[in-house]
């Protein structure tokens, strides 16, 4: 099965926004690339027809992206809608006349998690379910308990191997390209362990507030947004061991492992904030105590990490939007030449908006004597109009059967296991003022050895040496 190409693509919710500002800029974005030439069937409540729908796809890509006049003449001769209930088995009779001789298709659920199981029983009661591919998008629960019940509903239906959960953000070209960066230079390896590496600290920051999603927000919050996701992947990309091979599960085992050797995050290594005004934005609760701001330390009990602190600072209306992860080097032995107050080295990654590896030496001081200060070595691009961008490389990828980039049903669960006891416990929020690093709390609680790192604006554009 992993081996078969997908030979129909259903996404369910085609007329809403995710479909509207990243499904079909992405299905265009596969027809100029030659991966999509298989039959798109759309499935909503909308009242809409054909040539409806075909319209919205239009607009889609003309506000998002660009319209390409020969991609979008195939486009279009691929689409297909059917408009439904998805509690009228008649909805899915129609799904799958609209499938017609295709036996492997692959089912995209961008709906709310609640309306899994109703469609998943009527996928099999319709025979729609038969050879095929899920796709699910993120959030995967709430809790540890949801997602366990969420994977029982997939997995009642489709095996392991057959279910993609898309976390888009592990398809962006930096966050994927870290696993070949540290296992393909032979300076790095050596050193990134306990015994070289003092801590490790991750930002991932937004100079934007809920942009008037604060219904969604209210009931999520940072951890869940982007934490115990976003970053928990990039963080098993950085503390993950060489998998034995290159194929999906080798990897995939290897990022679990990473994930179990980290206990249960406390409410002493947690502080949240809320940002000042929060309160105020439409559909939050006015005594909300959502967190807009999280900054948390961790550990990882593993032989190569064990001792080492692994921070993590995320959260809306600071002062920059990046995410940025630093490692912090101990200090050489204190010599007649290695002052006490050396500047440590550091080698820091930066994931968006651009991409940036630096490297920080201690050279002697402009001024010379003794003293030292601190370079990077730095070398950063922006993105390429060529790359891929993340939904157009999780779509093709699950329609090949590539796993790689998808979660897996024990890394889920584990994720939720890390964050799942804190969430529950009534940890207080701090307020913070827009377009700060959050409360001061955290500055106070959460204290990497070497202080946070406080990432700034857009990366020089090619390799060179810089002050920072």
């Amino acid at each position: 099965m992993s081996q078969i190409q997908s030979d129909a693509l259903v996404f369910f919710g085609a007329t809403g926004d995710l479909a509207y500002k990243k499904i079909f800029p992405a299905l265009q974005a596969m027809i100029k690339r030659g991966t999509l030439n298989v039959p798109v069937i759309g499935v909503a409540k909308a009242g809409w027809n054909l040539d409806q729908f075909k319209a919205r796809a239009k607009d889609s890509l003309e506000q998002h992206g660009g319209l390409d006049d020969v991609a979008w003449a195939k486009l279009q001769l691929l689409l297909r809608y059917v408009d439904g209930d998805y509690v009228d088995p008649s909805t899915f009779v129609a799904v799958r006349q609209a499938l017609g001789s295709a036996e492997h298709p692959a089912h995209y659920l961008a709906i709310p998690p609640s309306l899994f199981e109703t469609v998943v029983e009527q996928l099999v009661k319709s025979g729609s379910a038969k050879g095929a591919r899920m796709i699910v998008e993120k959030p995967f629960g709430h809790d540890l308990a949801s997602a366990q019940e969420l994977n029982r509903i997939l997995l009642s239906a489709f095996p392991e191997s057959s279910i993609f959960r898309i976390d888009h953000y592990l398809a962006k070209g930096p966050v994927h390209n870290m696993v070949s960066f540290r296992f393909s230079n032979t300076f790095l390896e050596p050193l990134w362990n306990r015994d070289y590496i003092e801590s490790v600290q991750f930002t991932m920051a937004e100079d934007f507030g809920v942009q008037g999603r604060g219904g969604f927000y209210d009931q999520t919050g940072c951890i869940r947004d982007v934490i115990q996701n976003h970053i928990f992947q990039v963080l098993c990309n950085l503390a993950m061991e060489c998998p034995a091979r290159g194929d999906a599960e080798s990897m995939r085992d290897e990022k679990v492992k990473v994930l179990k050797a980290i206990p249960p995050l406390t409410a002493k290594h947690l502080v949240r904030g809320q940002f000042k005004g929060y309160l105020d934005e439409k559909g939050v609760a006015p005594d909300s105590k959502v967190e807009t701001f999280a900054a948390l330390e961790l550990a990882i009990n593993s032989w190569r990490w064990q001792g080492v602190p692994f921070y993590i600072r995320a959260g809306k209306n600071l002062p920059v939007t990046c995410m940025e992860v630093l490692a912090t080097f101990r200090k050489p032995p204190t010599t007649n030449i290695t002052e006490p107050d050396i500047p440590q080295n550091y080698m820091r990654f930066r994931i968006s908006p651009e991409m940036t590896v630096a490297m920080s030496v201690s050279v002697t001081a402009e001024h010379g004597g003794s003293s030292r200060e601190a370079v990077e070595l730095v070398a950063s691009r922006h993105p390429s109009p060529e790359e891929m961008e993340a939904y157009e490389r999780v779509l093709t990828d699950a329609m090949a059967g590539d796993a790689t980039l998808f979660a897996r049903q024990d890394y889920v669960e584990e994720a939720w296991r890390i964050v799942d006891p804190v969430l529950k416990e009534n940890t207080p929020v701090y307020v913070y003022e827009p377009h700060t690093w959050g409360p001061k709390e955290a500055g106070e609680t959460i204290i990497p050895c070497c202080g946070w790192d406080t990432p700034s604006g857009d990366e020089p554009p090619d390799f060179r040496i810089v002050k920072r």
